[in-house]
C-alpha cells in the first residue's frame, strides 16, 4: 500500500510542478498559485521519491515519522519563504543572509540532512535486504543470463589482498 500511495504522491506532485512550469507560457506575469505549486510539488516529490526506495514488503515502517517530518520542513520552509513580504533595503540578515533565502537554504536545504540519516541509522537492520532476499535477487539474475557470471557479493570476513593494503 506504501507504495502505490508513494507512486501516486509522486505523480501528482510532479503534475503540480509541470502546472508551475507551464505557467510560465501564460501571457503577463506568472499566475501566484504557480510558486506554491512548484513549492508544494517539489516536496511532495522528493518524500514520496524516499518513501519508493524506504519501502519494503508494502510498508515504510518507522520511516513514517522522519518523512512527515521532512515533509513538513520542506513544504513549510518554502510556504513561509513565498509568504514572506519582500525584504527592505538594509533589512536585518540571518547568518548573513537574507530572512527568505535563510529559510530556503538552512531549513529547506539543510535541516532534512540532520534527520535523515539518523532515521535511516536506526531503521537499518530492518529495511534493508535480507540474506533471504539477496538470494531472490541472485536467482533472477540467473534467470535472466543464465550464462553470464553473477558477480557474488562478498562476505564480511573475506581477508583483503596484500596489494590492496598497500595502497
Amino acid at each position: 500500500m506504501a507504495r502505490r500511495t508513494a507512486l501516486l504522491a509522486f505523480l501528482l506532485g510532479t503534475l503540480a510542478i509541470a502546472a508551475a512550469y507551464a505557467s510560465a507560457f501564460l501571457p503577463g506575469d506568472p499566475p501566484r498559485w504557480s510558486a506554491w505549486a512548484m513549492g508544494t510539488g517539489t516536496a511532495v516529490v522528493m518524500v514520496a521519491a524516499m518513501a519508493l526506495g524506504a519501502a519494503r514488503a508494502g510498508r515504510i515502517g518507522r520511516l513514517k515519522l522522519p518523512f512527515a517530518f521532512v515533509f513538513v520542513v520542506l513544504a513549510g520552509g518554502f510556504a513561509a519563504a513565498l509568504a514572506l513580504p519582500p525584504e527592505a533595503p538594509g533589512a536585518a540578515l540571518f547568518l548573513g543572509l537574507p530572512l527568505r533565502a535563510a529559510i530556503v537554504l538552512i531549513g529547506v536545504g539543510m535541516l532534512p540532512l540532520f534527520v535523515l540519516p539518523v532515521a535511516y541509522a536506526l531503521t537499518f537492520d530492518e529495511m534493508t535486504l535480507s540474506e533471504a532476499d539477496l538470494e531472490r535477487v541472485r536467482r533472477q539474475a540467473r534467470a535472466l543470463a543464465p550464462n553470464a557470471a553473477v558477480p557474488a557479493i562478498a562476505p564480511e570476513t573475506t581477508p583483503v589482498p596484500a596489494e590492496a593494503e598497500a595502497v
